[in-house]
């Protein structure tokens, strides 16, 4: 055949440390309809500071692909919540072949067509509480070692497939040098079972011919197959084949088979619906509305505008219908389900005439639910059943439910109490007298139709048998969530975005994991989120000295930023807690704000107090008003970068610095100028400080948060207790001040007085001089 090949490429982004499904990278791609060979090509490399980082360390990466839906994935083995199926998923782990980059090829021969997802993480971290470095430029304390992942397929498919005609045969003649002949049919809803035949078979050694059938891609080697030299008549029959899709027929010839060999190929489709007969060789108008565009022109005409049995791909005429199948082969009305979407993944599936559901004795109820391709993907399809016991009239009934993936499971046996086939396998459900509730869910479930039949069945001492009289009631609800019970009171679920594609994952916290945040292996206690809360909330208690010492001193400004620091600060953290001791006065957006601004500002007005700018009051007051618009559209930016900490308290300590520079100079002596505020205050805050900023940025741990950042408070508003410098006082030595005129007289005004350095009712008028 011809083979086309397609190429498409995702952008490269970062990889981090798994913590949960939040923070995976997950990858979108689409394969075409009739792929034979998909290629990953799997690039990492590493960056540091816009560089190769060659002196990175080498950290694993896993990649999961997925068909259909993401991957359901358990790096860290936590434990799912309860009635939660997990899809399985491959798994590949990359490792580095060269210092800095590494690729690995990874194919899938004849993959599903559709959606493909790819999930790549690196290894969970040691609980390091990672601070942003990076100022303006680029520019930092160091650089990040960076883990970048860009994924790359390349597919190669075939085109002009040959179209099988339901009812047709199809003359083929296979050339010495020619291996195989594949072809596909489109098997449409409500067909119970296909039977595909060769026919006429001649070759060198009776019928060398392999058949293979796959439904949605190309046959694998370990394809439902039938080897034609051991069969005859080389029939391959398949029940329950999945509604709405092609299946693809190989026929292949045995190797070293020497000559052509020649053969007729037919494909028969039973009705479910008509179990006496087979469908017609052409499909009425109304029943070729369900089938892909890419089927041709002829499955759209009706009876009447059938054309002569000549069709295209070299048909002839039509093959005798064979006898009927048996009547367990017939299938039941499928009910459909209201769709009724609510908000992103918060859709509910309503029944008509529901939500209780009537379940006969003598045949199953059959639902079906429509997921949207790649929008219903990313959420938790639920499905409950809750029996009314009173409708048993006290016998011992189970209603059983199957829940189908394409297909409904229509099963012969009566008392047959499975939901699996050769090729099929489903999830099942039962409720009873004693368990009259049953749950199911199914977290990034795959789209398309989902089929629930419901049977009621008697138990007896033989097992289970058909129930005579008894019609059982059930309430069915099925809908459509973002996670599992919105992720407990120890999670939130956050809504996620790849590009275009949405889906939803939970964010545990206070020490809980698992996809749905209910494994509580590592979880803190209530005694420990208490101690926590206290330690965090009460060690604020410790600006209380600073501000005391700051109202001594006449400094009321940097008094009042004490004060505001100390209340939201306090407050913030007692709404920041990860557990259920928690308690917020505010939104928790403003309460963070609010203690980053006032952390800042009190390191900058500090600061601004040591440089001794008080005589000069509207510089003082232009430098704390700029530092508070500069600090709060900092923030604003990155509220988590050290550059907000590290910039304002080095620019405020190079003022600092120039004002205590300027007065060394101009004083010939070390500003300050006793070596007891250098040994007792200046010397003791500096190395406070130089601490708590330690702490907080290469000591601070997911683990020890609560503690670190407790005495990180204490630490700094020590240090500002001890830096504050104590008040002003005013020179004697001062020039004369201007004198004011009025009247047309100047007025000779003591000059003490002016300065307030003298009792104003002793003071006297030295002189009126006229002008």
């Amino acid at each position: 055949g011809l083979f086309v090949t397609d190429y498409f490429t995702c952008t490269p982004r970062k990889l981090s440390p798994f913590r949960s499904f939040a923070s995976i990278e997950l990858f979108h791609f689409h394969i075409p309809e009739d792929t034979v060979i998909a290629v990953w090509n799997l690039i990492t490399f590493k960056e540091q500071g816009g560089t190769f980082g060659d002196q990175c360390p080498d950290h694993s990466i896993t990649v999961y692909f997925r068909s259909g839906a993401p991957s359901v994935i358990n790096p860290l083995h936590t434990h799912f919540p309860r009635d939660t199926a997990v899809p399985g998923s491959f798994t590949l782990t990359l490792t580095w072949t060269l210092p800095n980059r590494t690729t690995e090829v990874f194919n899938v021969t004849s993959p599903l067509p559709g959606d493909w997802f790819l999930a790549a993480h690196l290894p969970k971290d040691e609980g390091k509480i990672s601070v942003k470095v990076k100022g303006l430029g680029g520019t930092g304390l160091y650089e990040e070692c960076q883990y970048l992942f860009q994924p790359q397929l390349i597919v190669q498919r075939l085109v002009n497939i040959a179209v099988l005609y339901p009812g047709y045969v199809t003359e083929q003649s296979m050339a010495p040098h020619n291996r195989s002949s594949l072809y596909k049919v489109f098997v449409p809803s409500y067909t119970s079972r296909v039977l595909v035949e060769v026919l006429r078979c001649h070759g060198a050694e009776g019928c060398p011919l392999w058949l293979r059938v796959r439904a949605k891609a190309p046959p694998l080697h370990n394809s439902t197959a039938l080897d034609c030299r051991e069969h005859a008549p080389c029939q391959l029959a398949l029940d329950l084949p999945f509604w709405q899709h092609w299946y693809y027929v190989l026929v292949e010839k045995h190797p070293g088979v020497p000559g052509s060999v020649s053969f007729q190929v037919t494909v028969q489709l039973t009705d479910c619906s008509r179990p006496s007969l087979a469908r017609p060789p052409f499909l009425p108008s109304s029943a070729s509305m369900n089938m892909p565009h890419s089927f041709g022109s002829a499955g759209g005409l009706a009876l009447g505008d059938s054309p002569s049995p000549a069709s295209p791909n070299g048909t002839k005429h039509p093959v005798p219908i064979p006898t009927a199948s048996p009547a367990s082969e017939r299938c039941w009305p499928v009910r459909p389900t209201l769709r009724n979407e609510l908000d992103t993944f918060s859709v509910h599936f309503y029944i008509f005439f529901g939500p209780n559901v009537s379940v006969p004795p003598d045949r199953p109820a059959v639902f079906v639910i429509n997921l949207l391709p790649v929008l219903d993907s990313g959420g938790v399809l639920n499905l409950e059943l809750r029996l009314n016991v009173s409708s048993l009239c006290g016998e011992n009934v189970t209603v059983f439910g199957c829940l189908n993936h394409e297909v409904p499971l229509t099963s012969g046996d009566n008392a047959s109490v499975t939901c699996e086939t050769e090729s099929l396998a489903g999830f099942l459900l039962s409720v009873n007298a004693t368990a009259s509730l049953s749950r199911l869910r199914i977290p990034y479930p795959q789209t398309g139709s989902w089929y629930l039949s419901l049977r009621s069945l008697c138990a007896t001492e033989h097992g289970f048998e058909p129930c005579t009289n008894v019609t059982a009631e059930v309430y069915l609800r099925a809908y459509l969530s973002p996670c599992i019970n919105d992720c407990g009171i120890y999670g939130q679920c956050k809504l996620l975005r790849t590009n275009n594609y949405l889906y939803a994952a939970c964010e545990c916290k206070a020490g809980w994991n698992g996809w749905g945040c209910t494994d509580n292996a590592e979880a803190f206690s209530y005694g420990f989120q208490l101690l926590s809360t206290l330690l965090l909330c009460l060690s604020n208690v410790m600006f209380v000295p600073p501000v005391a010492i700051a109202v001594r001193s006449h400094y009321l400004l940097e008094a009042a930023v004490y004060i505001f620091t100390m209340f939201f600060s306090t407050f913030y953290h007692a709404c920041d807690q990860p557990g259920i001791v928690v308690f917020c006065i505010m939104e928790y957006d403003v309460l963070q704000f609010c203690d980053f601004l006032g952390s800042l500002m009190s390191v900058w007005v500090t600061v601004i107090a040591m440089a001794r700018l008080q005589p000069v009051v509207k510089q003082a007051s232009v430098l704390y008003l700029l530092g508070a618009m500069l600090l709060s559209m900092a923030l604003q930016m990155d509220r988590h970068g050290l550059w907000n900490l590290l910039g304002p308290s080095l620019f405020a300590l190079g003022i600092m610095a120039i004002a205590w520079t300027a007065r060394t100079i101009r004083r010939r002596h070390c500003y300050p100028p006793t070596w007891k505020r250098w040994a007792f205050y200046l010397c003791p805050g500096a190395l406070i400080a130089a601490a708590a900023v330690l702490l907080y940025a290469f000591v601070e741990t997911e683990e020890n948060y609560f503690y670190i950042h407790s005495i990180w408070h204490l630490l700094i508003a020590g240090s500002v207790g001890f830096l504050l410098p104590p008040r002003a006082k005013p020179s004697g030595r001062l020039g004369p001040l201007p004198r004011r005129k009025g009247c047309g007289y100047q007025l000779c005004v003591n000059e003490q007085e002016e300065l307030g350095l003298v009792d104003p009712a002793v003071a006297s008028i030295n002189s009126i001089c006229t002008s």
